[in-house]
């Protein structure tokens, strides 16, 4: 009765580290590598994830900046202060934006 608890123990061990080699192996062939820049962007912004830059919370819109498809003063939370400061990772000038205000048309 013993020696079936040991046999037991020792092929689930033996399978739980073959598993987990497995996944190790499989981590590594498909890691996706991704821009240093877009965890220094993300870090600088507010971390608000308001989505008021159009773009689906800071990380989105770090993508978006390293990626060269929004400018670095696309954050309206973070103003020019975070724009100074993308704008010195990304290697580039920050210009000022302006202020965007809601307009509401209907009364009704």
């Amino acid at each position: 009765m013993t020696t079936i608890i040991i046999w037991t123990v020792a092929v689930i061990t033996g399978l739980g580290l073959l598993l987990a080699l497995a996944l190790y192996i499989v981590a590594q062939r498909f890691k996706v590598e991704e821009d240093p820049r877009i965890e220094e962007v993300e870090k600088v912004m507010p971390g608000a994830n308001c989505g008021g830059c159009g773009f689906p919370g800071c990380g989105g819109c770090a993508s978006a900046i390293v990626a060269g498809t929004a400018p670095v003063n696309a954050c309206p939370v973070g103003g020019a202060a975070v724009a100074e400061k993308v704008g010195a990772i990304m290697g580039v000038a920050a210009s000022s934006a302006e202020p965007v205000a809601a307009f509401v048309k209907c009364g009704g």
